[in-house]
């Protein structure tokens, strides 16, 4: 399941409740998962994570204000 994320920018929840964002997931296979950001290569349990997230669409910004 995890293999149709590969490429994309996710976010890693953790079932410690830490995650991290930013990266892309480049390589899985049954036991681990390469994840890059910019700064660092991680090389990730698949047993320690409890979910991955993608962003599909930039969220809008409620408008604040008076008026109309």
């Amino acid at each position: 399941m995890l293999e149709a994320l590969k490429g994309q920018e996710v976010t890693i929840h953790f079932l410690d409740g830490t995650s991290v964002r930013g990266g892309v997931l480049e390589e899985l296979d049954e036991r681990f998962v390469k994840y890059s950001t910019e700064y660092q290569t991680s090389y990730i349990p698949v047993t320690s994570i409890r979910s991955v997230e993608v962003q599909t669409k930039e969220r809008e910004r409620p408008r604040v204000g008076f008026g109309q």
